[in-house]
């Protein structure tokens, strides 16, 4: 046997397709018959296999990561697209349609360019929501604040994100928007400190005044004693002494941070009223005169 001969390589649809034509269908129809039908069972059977045997081998590699819900979700759906093009190419390779493989490449990458000028929001917001994923600067649940709007994060997908804020309104927001800006994450740590400043006048004592912070602080439930509450006098002004108090909260996102520094600022308020300590109120004092226009007593218009 020849060289030549060692080195010929027959494909599938070639025997199938002599199979065919020995049968009697014309060569033409049977050559696409037989080209049709292997590209069917390649692309079948490459699939189903490939989804039993690799979906899951990447499922379980995220659950040996850690890799949370709303990660792994956009990336199965990745996983079975590159599934689906695998098995479309290895279809048209075995059943012979190199030449239209390689034209549906050209005119794919065609229309890619295209509908990338097209579709540069979409495409950005696309790449946004990747660096999303892989930055993680907030994760389903957080409380996250941005350019004045503020929510918990309640779905993360590669093109959008969807916010419920605290008046139960739904926002669908462009990825976008999340990654060219600032974007707080009060979740992010655990803890939470909040800030509220008391005012007390020039007379009363201001380390009674400190103390009975402290104290309420301390006995209030929801602020955390590790961090240690503290107060601090952060301003005199023309009226008062001001003083900061400094109180730590758990788990932000899940808690009642309002709730919980309310009743602290109406608790300490009462212990003031009680001590004898007054809170000032701002007084303003407005300078002028006024000046009458219009007719005199007399009924004449003043020449002035």
């Amino acid at each position: 046997m020849s060289p030549v001969g060692l080195q010929t390589t027959a494909r599938p649809d070639s025997y199938l397709s002599e199979l065919l034509a020995s049968v009697g269908l014309p060569t033409q129809l049977a050559n696409a018959v037989a080209s049709a039908l292997v590209f069917l069972v390649v692309f079948v059977g490459v699939y189903v296999v490939s989804k039993l045997v690799v979906v899951p081998l990447v499922a379980r590699l995220l659950d040996r990561r850690g890799v949370e819900e709303h990660v792994r979700k956009p990336l199965t759906l990745v996983v079975y697209g590159l599934l689906l093009f695998v098995a479309v190419g290895l279809a048209f390779s075995f059943a012979g349609f190199g030449n239209i493989l390689v034209a549906l490449s050209t005119v794919t990458a065609a229309a890619t360019l295209a509908v990338g000028f097209a579709m540069q929001d979409v495409l950005k917001n696309f790449v946004a929501g990747v660096f999303i994923y892989t930055d993680e600067p907030f994760r389903t649940g957080d409380w996250i604040e941005w350019e004045g709007n503020s929510g918990y994060i309640e779905d993360i997908s590669l093109r959008v994100s969807r916010v419920r804020t605290f008046d139960n309104e739904h926002l669908t927001v462009p990825n976008s928007q999340l990654t060219d800006g600032v974007i707080k994450n009060y979740d992010k740590n655990g803890t939470l400190r909040l800030k509220f400043t008391f005012r007390i006048g020039f007379d009363d004592d201001i380390d009674e005044a400190m103390d009975i912070i402290v104290e309420e602080a301390r006995a209030r439930d929801g602020i955390l004693s590790d961090p240690e509450p503290s107060v601090r006098l952060v301003e005199i002004n023309e009226a008062s002494f001001g003083l900061q108090s400094r109180i730590w909260i758990e788990d932000p996102g899940n808690s009642d941070f309002l709730g919980i520094r309310g009743r602290f600022v109406q608790s300490v308020t009462e212990r003031f009223e009680a001590a004898g300590i007054t809170i000032p109120y701002p007084h303003r004092t407005v300078d002028g005169s006024l000046e009458r226009t219009g007719p005199s007593p007399s009924g004449r218009v003043s020449d002035d």
